[in-house]
């Protein structure tokens, strides 16, 4: 599993040029020009790895000849004072670029090991851990890849490539699920599945009879999650559970036999995982 980098060139720059400004006052009045360095940047608490290859080019960007020794690989596990990167350049490059990667690291690899507690918390019940568009604006391609490296897949990337009927698009349409499904079968091209948000039984029913592809179980008891379960099971392609499952709950969840338990804690809550750089 890889991550195109050229894909996030732009918000490297932008997030480098955030912390940079007009310039260093402190490193260019302290550091020669031509002093060079090596260090090293140090996991501090246990976690999945996740970022490398993005804290890399941040360093290259204010240094294009900054060397990498040593390197562990995303979604290795890790314990407080892991080396996760070894560095050798120029020392004023080195650190002016520190905070950003280190922004891009901690929080990327935080969303990684959030993801990965959820995915162990539901081994063996054949149920999948997926994201949400609940993202930090403009960081939602690095962080769907760090639910990836954490085991969980990606719900929808955005709006454009997948079809899902949320409780306000049929308050639009006065609550016609048959109605919805049919639109959105009428103007969406054959691959994309039709998605159908339910908070009752009854919207259950509609929306197996509409023919919906797929229904997502929004906040429903436990109770009434097995009962939906066994009324739409076979009958549609997929059945998603979502809505305020926290670590505690998932389990139980993934046991009433949905095929996905979608988790916006995995982005929007993640904690970073602490490192820091050590000359």
């Amino acid at each position: 599993m890889t991550l195109d980098v050229r894909a996030v060139e732009t918000l490297i720059e932008l997030a480098l040029q955030e912390d940079l400004g007009a310039g260093d006052w402190t490193t260019d009045s302290l550091i020669p020009p031509n002093h060079q360095t090596r260090c090293a940047i140090l996991a501090q608490a246990e976690g999945v790895l996740c970022g490398v290859e993005v804290a890399k080019q941040v360093f290259q960007r204010l240094d294009s000849s900054v060397r990498f020794p040593d390197a562990l690989q995303d979604g290795v596990r890790l314990a407080p004072d892991t080396r996760v990167l070894t560095l050798e350049g120029n020392t004023r490059a080195l650190l002016k670029a520190e905070r950003t990667a280190l922004n891009f690291l901690q929080h990327l690899s935080g969303v990684a090991t959030r993801t990965r507690l959820f995915v162990d918390a539901v081994a063996g019940t054949g149920a999948q851990i997926v994201d949400t568009r609940k993202t930090t604006p403009a960081l939602r391609l690095l962080e769907k890849y760090a639910v990836r490296i954490g085991g969980g897949r990606n719900h929808r990337v955005g709006l454009y490539d997948g079809i899902l009927i949320k409780d306000n698009h049929l308050a639009a349409l006065g609550g016609d699920i048959a109605e919805a499904v049919r639109r959105a079968r009428q103007h969406a091209h054959h691959l994309l599945a039709v998605e159908v948000e339910c908070t009752t039984l009854a919207q259950v029913e509609q929306a197996i009879a509409a023919g919906a592809d797929g229904i997502l179980l929004d906040n429903m008891p436990i109770e009434t999650l097995r009962e939906a379960v066994r009324l739409a099971k076979g009958r549609v392609r997929f059945l998603e559970a979502s809505g305020g499952i926290t670590l505690e709950t998932v389990r139980a969840v993934a046991e009433t036999g949905v095929d996905y338990i979608s988790v916006g804690a995995l982005t929007h809550s993640a904690p970073i995982l602490p490192m820091h750089l050590e000359f």
